[in-house]
């Protein structure tokens, strides 16, 4: 069993392959206290970790000093307003206008289930080996449940929290805060990983020492973001990629977040992570439940390689549900930089009949295909086909395209509304908007209303015609925008701070109607590029767009901090013109495959305007895609080295999980002078066995997987920047 509690000691033991995390009780069973989170410990007695022998002691022996004791007990679930001055995870607003709360220990039940999470992504445990804790806790006064849960999954280090709230008292109550995870622990001179950017430069890594008082990243941009992610990592400095301990916690959702650390006087750490509390307010009625999205958290003793081996396992296994998630995705090329809007029906299928000569897999047309949109400018939410660019519709097109042997998709951005369109005329009241505030234009679009069941409802259908209407096999969901003049003309006064979490619950609710009506459909969720990479939006679609940047240099940055958390199965990553359309970088055609192979890998250019030398080697990627695709969807990842580290090469590898084959990917950012060649010891491997190196080699040669990481293998110094080498092994 993963969860045990001793009745004795007054503890809960949650357990995995390699941790243990435990929760104790304190002061009668009044007080629910972190305890441990850490290597795996034998079960024993751990209370002395709670110090509540120590001054200021438990309420019961010493109520003058409760105050002091609430603002140093190490909370699994910290109240508000009561003398914990420490960030709190639940906040209220009573009828009578008060914010205090207190949720304190009433009963337990351990399930061998996992609970789902009403309207909300969740991991899921298909093979019935997980097993939950509920705590169940509650406040008196507010007559208030507040549930936590944690479910355990023992294989891959991994522990989900979430909270239910629900209000047994017969007014209604105002939640201003909900919180989904809350942990303390002491503070070991450690620093604090995030991933941060903006557009066309998402999920760069951020490191820095953590001071006293609070360091927080979060969205309040109604999206989890290009600016901030909802992961947050803790460490000390001497941790690397294969050594030293790290905890971390990731957000399935995609709104507005909240990933926080907090260090007090005492050089104690609060970790917090939830739906970030700005401006948001949620209206409880009597008998009713809120219910928190979920965090996930691990902890490795074997550095930020195998925390990120942890996620992906998880999230490979317990939060992608697509068909797609263990299949190889067909490959694709996009027209958006091919053709932007300037595309009718024989541009797009002379890309077509050529790109199916090359071993391309399927066309997909990106924006301008509907209402009279040619720029950017009009006509979303007019989803019907704008018949003088495509003459004979959807039907025709996609008929000749699958002649040609190659599936076809589609882009769509289902969110949003134009003013210069239909159905701005008909419905101005469904874009969110302040009455009698203009609103604020970001693309010349506004969001609509997803909070309204009429408002996606009227959209859904839409699609769905749109769908049925041809053998449309794959969706380019996309989100251009992020939300602004929070306001809804569908929700009364007391309920405007629902806005945003109704929002994301509605695109939800959207996308798990898609999913199921066309359950074969490929979908791939987009937004801006990278701002909704996140794993409320991985749970429906089994890949993301990673960048609107495709420069082969600036995604190395760009793809090592998604791969961090994220399985490389997850990428979206493509082949796409040069001079670069974001930068201006010229790059070997070979470089842009190699490094597109770490992702979805597709196209995106005009192949009938490349030069012959760059389409002739379009049938050699598409050849490499399928003999390493297997190997790179599906084996564990290894960072060796980051050239924002090292300024001059980037590598990281792949080993298939019985480790008998493994890909290792160099790329030389910058060529140095008079240098020999560069040794790079490998990860991953098993050292009993001797590997065969393939490829673009002399001579085969074989290596035992000890020396190739301990000792390491021998790159040459070769000339010119952005050269990329492959190095395929294979167990002898």
């Amino acid at each position: 069993m993963s969860i045990v509690f001793d009745e004795n000691l007054d503890l809960f033991c949650l357990e995995t392959a390699n941790t243990s995390y435990i929760i104790g009780l304190a002061d009668h069973r009044t007080f629910v206290g972190h305890v441990y989170y850490g290597r795996r410990v034998r079960r024993q007695d751990l209370r002395y970790l709670l110090r509540t022998g120590e001054a200021p002691f438990v309420p019961s022996g010493n109520e003058r000093e409760c105050c002091s004791f609430y603002d140093t007990f190490p909370a699994e679930y910290s109240g508000n307003g009561v003398g914990d001055y420490r960030e709190s995870s639940i906040a209220v607003r009573t009828q009578a206008g008060q914010h205090a709360v207190m949720p304190t220990y009433v009963s337990y039940e351990i399930t061998d289930q996992k609970p789902e999470l009403p309207g909300l992504p969740s991991a899921f445990d298909r093979e019935h080996t997980a097993q939950t804790l509920i705590l169940r806790c509650r406040d008196e006064v507010l007559q208030l449940d507040v549930d936590l849960y944690y479910t355990v999954f023992e294989e891959n280090d991994m522990i989900t929290r979430s909270v239910r709230i629900s209000n047994q008292s017969k007014e209604a109550v105002y939640l201003t805060k909900a919180y989904s995870a809350c942990m303390d622990m002491d503070d070991d001179a450690y620093e604090m990983l995030t991933l941060h950017g903006s557009w066309a430069r998402e999920r760069q890594m951020d490191r820095r020492p953590l001071g006293y008082g609070k360091t927080s990243v979060g969205s309040i941009r109604g999206e989890s973001s290009h600016q901030e992610h909802p992961f947050m990592a803790w460490m000390k400095s001497s941790t690397t990629q294969t050594a030293g301990e790290v905890y971390a916690m990731h957000f399935i959702y995609s709104g507005n977040f909240i990933a926080q650390l907090e260090k007090s006087q005492f050089d104690s750490i609060r970790a917090v992570m939830g739906i970030h509390p700005a401006d948001f307010s949620w209206k409880l009625e009597s008998e009713e439940s809120f219910y928190t999205p979920e965090a996930v958290l691990t902890f490795s003793a074997e550095g930020l390689g195998k925390m990120t081996r942890n996620f992906h396992d998880f999230y490979r296994n317990h939060l992608i549900r697509s068909k797609y998630r263990n299949q190889k995705r067909p490959i694709l090329i996009n027209n958006w930089e091919a053709t932007y809007f300037d595309f009718n029906t024989e541009k797009l299928l002379d890309i077509a009949k050529l790109a199916s000569q090359y071993g391309i897999e399927m066309l997909v047309m990106d924006d301008g295909w509907f209402g009279h949109r040619n720029d950017d400018s009009t006509s979303l939410g007019d989803w019907f086909v704008n018949e003088k660019k495509l003459p004979g519709g959807l039907n025709y097109l996609v008929d000749e395209v699958n002649k040609l042997g190659m599936k076809f998709g589609i882009w769509m951005e289902p969110e949003m509304i134009s003013p210069d369109s239909e159905l701005y005329k008909e419905h101005p009241d469904w874009a969110i908007a302040v009455k009698g505030r203009t609103g604020t234009l970001s693309r010349n679009q506004y969001v609509l209303d997803f909070s309204r069941k009429d408002v996606r409802d009227c959209i859904y259908e839409k699609i769905r015609a749109i769908l049925n209407s041809a053998n449309i096999e794959y969706v380019k969901w996309d989100m251009n925008r992020q939300l602004t003049d929070l306001g809804s003309l569908a929700l009364p006064a007391d309920r405007q701070g629902e806005l945003s979490h109704r929002y994301v619950l509605g695109v939800y609710e959207m996308q798990e109607r898609l999913t199921r009506d066309f359950p074969d459909l490929l979908l791939e969720n987009c937004s801006g590029g990278g701002a909704r990479f996140d794993p409320g939006m991985l749970y429906y679609s089994p890949q993301i767009w990673c960048s609107d940047d495709t420069d082969a240099i600036e995604r190395l940055g760009i793809q090592e901090g998604t791969a961090l958390i994220y399985p490389l199965s997850a990428m979206g990553a493509h082949v796409s013109d040069c001079p670069n359309h974001t930068v201006g970088r010229n790059t070997p055609f070979k470089t842009r495959g190699e490094v597109a192979l770490a992702g979805t890998f597709g196209y995106e250019l005009d192949i009938t305007k490349i030069a012959k030398e760059e389409q002739e080697q379009i049938p050699q990627q598409t050849a490499m895609y399928h003999k390493y695709n297997d190997l790179v969807r599906e084996g564990d990842y290894y960072r060796i080295a980051s050239y924002r580290e090292n300024h001059f090469y980037d590598c990281y590898m792949v080993v298939s999980k019985d480790k008998k084959e493994a890909l290792v990917t160099f790329v030389t950012v910058h060529a140095r002078p008079n240098y020999h060649s560069l040794k790079v010891r490998l990860q991953g491997l098993n050292p009993n066995l001797d590997y065969r190196l393939e490829g673009e080699m002399e001579n085969e040669c074989v290596y035992g997987g000890d020396l190739l990481m301990n000792a390491g293998m021998l790159v040459p110094s070769e000339q010119g920047d952005y050269r990329s080498y492959l190095y395929h092994f294979v167990a002898d």
